[in-house]
């Protein structure tokens, strides 16, 4: 698959998984400080909500060259900028989350808005300017990672195409090198020794 097949791919087996989700559970623990439906809200607000309106915008220069260096750039970011960009993915998280039904038509209008731009349009994202097939990996990651996420809170079961939990993967490997930390998952992966505790790759 390519980069626009394993995102459409990613954003339907995340409606799939939100119409499993027990409604019982959405206000339960969900990772972190997040309940389940706030979880819920900010895969919903990062990976569907935002990528029209991205991909609506164009930039005039690319500032990020790679997907690895969106998440790389997160990481290295001032401590007050950071706390000020979760406070807005937080009240992000929270205005989504009531859009739980509305999954559908928001995965839809992504992946409509995706089939309206060129692999090299120059789009503006959080982290400056940024091709499109660079930038578009950050959002299937994020269906992805916070998808398992809401399916080991929620209780059910999801699977990913296998095309698509490699792309996601192999963006993990990528992003490990980028911050420095490519040789302790390269000797984990392989079975030379554990990762650190509580070791990640991204920020939450």
């Amino acid at each position: 698959m390519d980069y626009r097949r394993t995102y459409r791919s990613a954003a339907v087996t995340l409606v799939d998984l939100l119409s499993r989700v027990p409604a019982d559970r959405l206000d339960g623990a969900g990772i972190g400080d997040w309940s389940l439906r706030s979880l819920i809200g900010h895969t919903i607000s990062s990976a569907l909500v935002q990528v029209p309106s991205v991909l609506a915008n164009r930039a005039g220069s690319v500032n990020v060259a790679a997907a690895e260096g969106y998440f790389a750039f997160v990481r290295d970011v001032p401590a007050d900028v950071y706390a000020a960009a979760l406070a807005v993915s937080d009240a992000d998280a929270q205005e989504s989350a009531s859009s739980l039904d509305e999954a559908g038509s928001l995965a839809a209008r992504a992946t409509q808005a995706l089939a309206a731009v060129e692999d090299d349009d120059v789009v503006a994202t959080p982290v400056g300017g940024m091709r499109v097939r660079d930038w578009l990996p950050t959002r299937t990651f994020e269906l992805v990672v916070h998808g398992t996420d809401v399916a080991a809170a929620a209780g059910v079961p999801v699977e990913f195409e296998p095309a698509v939990v490699a792309e996601a993967t192999l963006l993990a490997a990528r992003i490990a090198v980028a911050i420095g930390e490519g040789p302790v998952l390269l000797r984990a992966l392989t079975g030379r020794t554990s990762l650190p505790k509580k070791f990640s790759v991204v920020q939450t």
